[in-house]
């Protein structure tokens, strides 16, 4: 009470200074020690009232006060937004807290005010879980990471419990979950569990936001972080982009956070005291209970995961193309002096050109493709099983090299039958005389190339005395060429006399008698 004595004391005299003596409002202020804006106030307030001064006699402090401060009339209460609905209207693309509050106001005309309305929403909003607070449009981003909390398989055979991983990924609007047990977090195993996911989702997101582990993020970076190939190469194969959460930013990717909590809870806790003797085993378990938690009723927004996911994600989700990924490893190589590659302990052609540089490797289950600055400059059928083979195409080769890898024993053999009937019997008699064949390719090609000294008839005649001589060998064609002695004429057999009868001489009689009897 003594306040508000007080205040209208100071009210009456803040209006008498004013029309006695015109002050301005900063010096009614100090004059009546309260701010300039409560000046302000007062007197717009005693001028909607109808006061001046002096005020009448009859008015005393509670009539004073009830004419400046008379209490508003009741309103009737507004009617309030569906809040749950214009949380998941925001999911969708291109709708926005303006469209929704023209949408309220046409349906209330005397609803409230656009500020109200959204901060209302946004007071409504604060109250969801952590990982409900970022408005993620429809098929946009689906956050994946694998759980620290391993379920286990256990050997029939030996009993041995093996640990294994539990992948979950969620979309972000719907907040749609999907789990699978993997063997480990090796990248053969995060790209097929990324296949086997957009297949059960029916689409893929635009944006896939993993954790920095290694088979995602090669080298991980706040501002320009290097994704794995191989699952970049994933992502654009299903017409996505990978965007890693930052390290130590939970709140990147709290969807991925909430559901594998989620899925730890409501997935692995029910099936605690099962055993599984085979991931199949456990897969199976582990989509019921996944089917289950999605079908489950969200308190906050009155609905589940599998409505949201019908009504809000999978319209939005990019069809899947016709056919599935093949995953496939990158390997960087240095072309060898053989212009081969190394992969996997085989060796793989590449054009020649490429000697030394540095070059990419991608290798499948069935195929292996090397790049050079991003351009596939070979493609081989990848080996397996024995290692240490080689795959050559001609076309990589030079063209020296290319015509020693065309040579075999019966080109040759042709190619000396056209100089001479003497010289190609030569030639065979010269490849069949050597544990392989290819030892003698290069005494065949020298005495071939003897043509262009001596001619191709000198070379025939060569090549027949040396056949007489037994001696097939490309020094003996030489040492005759350069003798001249292939232009002697050819040396008659010489005739055999029989051997004299004599006692003393057994002759071939005897050793066959001898043989014979043995």
């Amino acid at each position: 009470m003594a306040i508000k004595r007080l205040l209208m004391r100071r009210l009456r005299e803040l209006l008498r200074l004013k029309h006695e003596h015109d002050l301005s409002h900063r010096a009614l202020a100090r004059a009546c020690t309260i701010g300039v804006g409560t000046v302000s106030e007062y007197l717009a307030r005693a001028r909607e009232a109808g006061l001046g001064w002096p005020l009448p006699e009859d008015l005393d402090d509670a009539a004073l006060e009830a004419r400046l401060f008379r209490t508003p009339k009741p309103r009737h209460p507004l009617p309030v937004p569906d809040f749950a609905h214009l949380h998941r209207e925001l999911c969708r693309k291109g709708v926005t807290l303006q469209l929704l509050w023209i949408e309220y106001r046409a349906t209330y005309p005397e609803g409230y005010g656009y500020s109200r309305f959204c901060e209302l929403y946004n007071r409504w909003a604060r109250k969801l879980h952590l990982s409900m607070r970022q408005v993620h449009r429809a098929g946009e981003k689906v956050f994946v990471d694998f759980s620290g909390k391993r379920p286990t398989v256990v050997d029939r055979r030996t009993g041995e419990v093996i640990e294994v991983e539990l992948f979950v990924g969620a979309l972000g609007a719907s907040g749609y979950i999907y789990a699978e047990a993997a063997p480990s977090q090796e990248l053969p195993h995060w790209i097929a569990a990324h296949t086997r996911m957009l297949e059960a989702f029916g689409g893929s997101p635009a944006i896939y936001v993993p954790d920095n582990l290694k088979s995602g993020v090669t080298t991980p970076c706040r501002y320009e972080p290097e994704i794995n190939r191989t699952y970049a190469e994933l992502a654009q194969h299903y017409g996505a982009v990978v965007i890693p959460a930052r390290r130590y930013r939970a709140k990147d990717k709290a969807k991925a956070e909430g559901s594998v909590l989620l899925a730890q809870r409501w997935i692995m806790a029910p099936m605690r005291n099962r055993i599984f003797f085979s991931l199949a085993e456990l897969n199976q378990a582990i989509a019921e209970r996944a089917r289950a938690l999605n079908e489950r009723v969200m308190r906050k927004l009155g609905t589940n995961r599998r409505q949201l996911f019908e009504q809000l994600d999978r319209p939005a989700l990019k069809p899947l193309p016709a056919g599935r990924y093949e995953p496939g490893e990158w390997k960087r190589c240095r072309v060898n002096i053989d212009y081969h590659v190394e992969v996997d302990f085989n060796y793989y052609s590449v054009p020649y050109q490429l000697l030394h540089e540095e070059v990419e490797a991608r290798f499948t289950v069935s195929a292996v493709e090397v790049f050079f600055k991003s351009r596939r400059v070979a493609a081989h059928p990848r080996f397996h099983g024995v290692r240490g083979q080689a795959a050559t195409l001609p076309e990589h080769m030079p063209s020296s090299h290319r015509a020693h890898a065309e040579w075999t024993p019966s080109r040759i053999i042709r190619w000396a039958e056209k100089t001479g009937e003497a010289t190609g019997h030569l030639v065979s008699a010269i490849l069949q005389n050597r544990p392989h064949p290819e030892q003698g390719y290069r005494s065949c090609l020298g005495i071939l190339r003897l043509e262009k000294t001596y001619g191709r008839e000198r070379l025939e005649a060569a090549c027949a005395r040396a056949t007489r001589l037994g001696s097939a060998s490309y020094r003996t064609v030489k040492n005759i060429l350069a003798a001249g002695i292939d232009r002697l004429p050819p040396e008659e057999p010489v005739a055999t006399r029989p051997a004299p009868l004599h006692p003393n001489i057994r002759g071939a009689t005897y050793y066959a008698a001898k043989e014979s009897a043995c």
